[in-house]
């Protein structure tokens, strides 16, 4: 045999490493990190999305198991491929929200998100305390009320996701849209933005302090001193 001819074993292309899969899934997560803040939800078709990372769409579809597999995004045939958790797909939301009433959302919430921070607590990312953080603080410097809600709202999944747990995670989703589609039958509060010493404000801060502290028990009591705050507020019951 010709001492220039390879060995069989050699010839043709040989599977990419699990090393370089996990380059990919790093990249994968970076480029979905960067594009969240702007463009939310749908990620780009996979022709573009493996020429903007540099790598072979077998790669790419590979990434994008592993992270699918950590419900980190879903993927729906002729649709595309989404961030985030597979939302639920048996709940008729408006139908669920047409019987429920503003207290039995409230009495919802009480159940899942202390639960909620206390899981946090034990499992937060650095990065995701961060964010929380980021979140906190924008509350306060919101400039309107609807500023003030987006600021909220994102605080509030934010500690969902920092659990790291999928189906509690799909139940908030699940909770918020019934929430948003419920009628609550209360004026606006006074003013066009939440007042210096607005309650969240300082209720935000201590449920991200006992997360980052890593204090489960304090978490869990602090969001639900919270809630109980905002349930008072909402039937006009003194504290």
């Amino acid at each position: 045999m010709n001492e220039s001819t390879p060995p069989a074993a050699s010839i043709g292309s040989a599977p990419a490493p699990e090393a370089d899969i996990a380059n990919v899934v790093r990249s994968l997560r970076s480029f979905i990190a960067e594009t969240a803040r702007t463009k939310p939800g749908r990620l780009p078709p996979e022709r573009s999305l493996s020429e903007s990372l540099g790598v072979s769409r077998a790669q790419l579809r590979k990434a994008l198991a592993a992270l699918e597999h950590e419900g980190q995004l879903w993927r729906h045939v002729g649709k595309g491929t989404f961030v985030g958790p597979r939302p639920p797909e048996l709940i008729d939301v408006p139908e669920l929200a047409r019987r429920t009433t503003p207290m039995q959302v409230m009495r919802a919430r009480f159940a899942v998100e202390p639960e909620l921070a206390s899981l946090a607590a034990l499992n937060a990312t650095a990065s995701e305390i961060g964010e929380l953080q980021e979140f906190a603080r924008g509350c306060r410097a919101a400039r309107t009320w609807r500023e003030y809600e987006a600021f909220d709202a994102r605080f509030h999944h934010a500690i969902a996701n920092a659990a790291h747990n999928l189906v509690l995670l799909a139940l908030l989703d699940t909770l918020n849209s019934v929430r948003r589609a419920v009628t609550w039958g209360r004026p606006r509060p006074e003013g066009d933005s939440p007042p210096p010493t607005h309650h969240s404000f300082a209720d935000h801060d201590r449920i991200v302090e006992a997360i980052a502290l890593r204090e489960p028990a304090n978490a869990a009591a602090a969001m639900r001193a919270h809630l109980q705050r905002v349930e008072d507020r909402l039937v006009g019951r003194s504290a």
